[in-house]
């Protein structure tokens, strides 16, 4: 069953499809991380407990990734604004819209 059919299912077809696959990203983004963080910190199978090292290794883990994912979302940002300064410098040379 898709996501939108189970939405309309409990009568919220009123919510976006952009919300929709913006909460899929955010999941995905999250599992990948989730995922990624526990095969490097998870050693120790022997108890329940969680160990220090690897607790303090998980919140390494996760404060890397969330830097280095704001880090690549501000340097695209950058990318887009000079692109699009570019490209109405372009548009004003051929006499385009100003």
């Amino acid at each position: 069953m898709s996501a939108a059919a189970t939405l309309q299912e409990r009568g919220l077809d009123n919510v976006d499809a952009e919300q929709i696959k913006s909460f899929k990203d955010f999941l995905m983004s999250y599992n990948k991380l989730s995922e990624h963080c526990f095969i490097d910190c998870a050693w120790d199978f022997t108890t329940r407990e969680v160990k220090s090292q690897e607790e303090k290794c998980a919140l390494n883990c996760m404060e890397k990734y969330l830097k280095m994912n704001q880090r690549v979302s501000q340097r695209f940002q950058e990318f887009q604004i000079i692109a699009n300064e570019n490209a109405m410098a372009a548009a004003q040379k051929m006499g385009g819209p100003r």
